[in-house]
Parts: C-alpha cells; sequence; structure tokens
C-alpha cells in the first residue's frame, strides 16, 4: 500500500478540498485525517457510520488530595509552569496549565500530589469495505504530533486489500507535519498564490527533503494572484520538484463543501483541473 500525503504548509490553502477528491478518483479504501485539532474531512466523505472511539492519552495531569495537603505551599513555589493556585485556603492544579513534569509529586512531603494519565482526545476508526482513520483532541491539550501517529497506526494496523492510502494531513509546518511525514511514500504540497504561502511552502519543502520523500507541488487558486503563481513554479525548478498542475479560483467548491460533497461530484472548471492534477501526481507515484 502506497501512502500519498496531501500537506498545505497554512490553512486555508485548500488542502483537505484536494485530499477529498483524490479519495473519490482514486476509490481509496483506505484514508486518514491527520488534522487532529480541527478533523473536517469527515463532513465531506460523508460518513454515516459510527466509529470505533478509543480514548487518547497525552500527558499526565497533577491532583492534589485536599485531606492530605498541609498547605505548605512548597508546590506552588516549585511549579514552573505556575499550574498550581490557592484557593479559599487550599491548592489546587489548573490542568490546562499542568505539563504533567511531575516535580510537584516528587518534592512533596505530605505525599499529597500525583501524576494521573489524562484523556486528551479520542482516536476514531470508521471501517465498512473501506478504513478511515482520524481522531480529535480536547480543547488545550497538546501531544498532537504524538496523536498524528496514532491515527497513522490505526490506517496500518487495519486489515483492508488496497494499493494506495490517501493521507489528509496536518495545516502547519509544526510537529503535527513532521509525525504526518514519518513513513509515506510520496508528498503533495498544495499551495496558494500568496507571500505566507509561498513561506510556509518552502518550509515544508525543506521539511520533506530531510525526511528524503518525493515531493510534487500544485496551485489552488491560481489565477487570485498570476504573478505569485509563477514564482511558485519558479521555486519547483530550483528546487528541483515536479509542478503538477493548477486549479482555478471556483465557487462551486464552496456549494460542494456546504452539501458535504467533494468538488469531483460536480462538473465545473476546478473539477476539470483536480483530474489533471490527479493524474500527474498517480503517475509520478507510482514511477
Amino acid at each position: 500500500m502506497k501512502k500519498l500525503l496531501i500537506l498545505s504548509g497554512k490553512g486555508g490553502t485548500g488542502k483537505t478540498t484536494v485530499a477529498s477528491a483524490f479519495i473519490k478518483l482514486s476509490s481509496a479504501k483506505a484514508f486518514a485525517d491527520c488534522d487532529v485539532d480541527a478533523p473536517n474531512l469527515h463532513l465531506i466523505m460523508q460518513q454515516k457510520l459510527e466509529p470505533k472511539k478509543i480514548d487518547y492519552l497525552g500527558m499526565g495531569k497533577a491532583k492534589i488530595d485536599s485531606e492530605k495537603c498541609v498547605n505548605c505551599g512548597l508546590c506552588q513555589i516549585k511549579c514552573s509552569f505556575d499550574a498550581i493556585k490557592k484557593y479559599k485556603e487550599c491548592y489546587n492544579v489548573d490542568a490546562y496549565s499542568c505539563e504533567g513534569c511531575g516535580v510537584c509529586e516528587a518534592i512533596c512531603y505530605a505525599r499529597a500530589i500525583k501524576v494521573y494519565p489524562d484523556i486528551a482526545g479520542e482516536l476514531m476508526l470508521y471501517k465498512n469495505d473501506f478504513t478511515f482513520s482520524t481522531a480529535q483532541l480536547k480543547m488545550g491539550s497538546g501531544t498532537s504530533g504524538k496523536l498524528v501517529t496514532e491515527v497513522k497506526k490505526q490506517l496500518d494496523l487495519a486489515e483492508i486489500n488496497t494499493k494506495i492510502a490517501i493521507i489528509d494531513g496536518s495545516p502547519g509546518i509544526g510537529c503535527p507535519v513532521i509525525a504526518s511525514l514519518s513513513g509515506v511514500d510520496m508528498v503533495l504540497i498544495v499551495s496558494e498564490p500568496s507571500l505566507s504561502g509561498i513561506s510556509d511552502m518552502k518550509r515544508i519543502i525543506s521539511t520533506a527533503q530531510k525526511f528524503a520523500v518525493k515531493t510534487v507541488v500544485c496551485v489552488n487558486k491560481y489565477d487570485t494572484n498570476l504573478e505569485n503563481t509563477i514564482k511558485i513554479e519558479k521555486l519547483c525548478e530550483e528546487f528541483e520538484l515536479d509542478f503538477v498542475g493548477r486549479i482555478p479560483f471556483d465557487s462551486n467548491v464552496v456549494k460542494a463543501v456546504n452539501k458535504g460533497k467533494s468538488i469531483v461530484e460536480f462538473d465545473c472548471l476546478a473539477t476539470d483541473a483536480i483530474k489533471s492534477v490527479f493524474d500527474k501526481t498517480i503517475n509520478i507515484l507510482n514511477t
């Protein structure tokens, strides 16, 4: 099973729109949404099945036993994250600030503090004649890179016979993207013709090169700024990357998303362009 990862470098470029189109065009039986902070691929793929859900344990959180606590205040003094507050003569831990480092537990001579595993999110697996792996972090939770790794593990462990897996990667350029890149066969970068789009595209290319992952690029909404589109094409030449096409701005994309459908289910300019990008990308993936 070959894994095609679709990245953007920044949010709002149309990464998920392209990913859902690729899933439809390839008839992929395995796909994943690695945007664990705000997953939305399931909305376009119209998943009506109830997924199998598993709690994801992130970093631990400290808890203070008020009956054992002697109110010495040492834990508050030593907490580097300012997570321990005093309220009505009792010390409490702010779970959103606590990083689970365990210093407070180690220094508490009254043995009133313990670090417990904390449910940081939820892994979800939809399985029928296809496998769809995704997850959702709880508000304010960290370690999203580890959760992305778990999403991909679910996809790997699923027993399904398919030649290709489409992975909708995390937006941005941080830890979740690095976790998304691990173990894939190729990356398609969906860029946009803006200064921030070009800047983040360069950083994603640099990261992908460190992983020695084959990388191709397309431009979405290319006609909103032709000058920057040409700059992106020239950058691809400089980095010796294949440029697989331009996708025009099309108001039908918004209509498709509002109806919970992929753009390839509509007959419009963007559909034809995405089909061309898909054909070129798959040909490079299979070579």
